[in-house]
């Protein structure tokens, strides 16, 4: 079958409350941007010129139709793109803790990107992609469990290329537990997999990155690829026999992290459709990941995420600019 599209994501697409300063009256102001993890992946992905689609599910409301014209308006294909008329769209709060990092607070019981069904999925989508990517919120409550089975199955026996980010929310969960089962699932299926310092830490146990990563590839021989993100120290790419270390790109001008594991995510998966996985050297690994951390390092001066990537010209000048 052709592949009208590089690649096809399934999961949440919601409203991100982040933090925009006080009122007059003292009162925080919250400025609601387009959200929601693979499809900030998969606006990056257009930014480098590749063809997307998504699937999920949003509220037949107002923040729901402004997320579909959003996702088209970056250039994704939204036809897998459903509605629900009894469940709102998701919404989360981001607000910046004193240290820099972030504190999520969801309204998601339900929302409606858990309501998306097994018979809702639009496979000829996927089965006509080079990837499938998801992540770890479509594991979280049914009937998106089910749903993902049956969008894995079909990636499957597509053929498609598997990528994993377990974008591990701890609030999302019912227990620990729970969320390292199902993320264990994700990663049987994936050939890539993109994970971060603080979750291959937690999902491993080991202390020592290499050492999780180690474990990972012992553990999963289904996959091929793994990149670790580790903010500031910058990033990691391993595959079975090489492993490259490229430095973060560290700016004053940051504001905040949303939305940077997913453009770092997006420039690999470039990396991938570009170069092929079986044909990833120590060069192109390298370049990949420096590449990757440049483009991550811009969105963090940015607020919001999916409707502020960079453009690939952009990055290209951020990096001639440091050479």
């Amino acid at each position: 079958m052709e592949k009208k599209y590089d690649v096809t994501a399934l999961g949440e697409l919601l409203i991100d409350f982040t933090d925009s300063g006080k009122s007059q009256q003292g009162n925080p102001l919250l400025e609601a941007n387009p959200g929601g993890a693979p499809c900030n992946v998969l606006s990056m992905l257009t930014r480098l010129g590749k063809s997307a689609a998504f699937i999920g599910k949003v509220g037949n409301d107002g923040f729901g139709h402004m997320l579909e014209r959003t996702i088209q308006e970056q250039g994704i294909d939204a036809s897998g793109l459903c509605f629900d008329d009894q469940v709102h769209t998701t919404l989360a709060l981001v607000l910046k803790k004193e240290n820099g990092d972030r504190d999520f607070s969801f309204y998601r019981n339900p929302g409606a990107d858990i309501m998306l069904k097994e018979e809702e999925v639009r496979c000829d989508l996927i089965e006509r992609s080079r990837i499938f990517h998801f992540g770890s919120l479509s594991l979280t409550d049914e009937p998106v469990i089910t749903a993902t089975h049956r969008a894995m199955d079909c990636a499957k026996k597509a053929g498609c290329l598997i990528s994993f980010d377990p974008n591990l929310r701890e609030p999302l969960w019912n227990s620990l537990d729970e969320a390292k089962a199902q993320i264990d699932w994700g990663m049987k299926q994936c050939d890539y997999l993109k994970i971060s310092d603080n979750e291959i830490t937690w999902f491993t146990g080991k202390e020592d990155y290499q050492e999780g990563i180690d474990f990972l590839f012992e553990t999963y021989p289904n996959l091929s690829l793994i990149t670790l993100s580790m903010g500031a120290e910058g990033s990691r790419a391993c595959t079975r026999n090489i492993t490259v270390d490229v430095p973060a790109f560290l700016q004053e001008g940051t504001i905040e992290t949303t939305g940077a594991g997913d453009t770092f995510c997006a420039c690999i998966l470039n990396m991938i459709l570009e170069h092929g996985m079986d044909r990833l050297d120590k060069d192109t690994l390298r370049q990949g990941l420096r590449f990757a951390n440049a483009a991550a390092s811009i969105v963090t001066t940015r607020k919001g995420a999916l409707r502020v990537m960079p453009q690939k010209q952009e990055v290209i000048q951020f990096l001639a600019e440091r050479d």
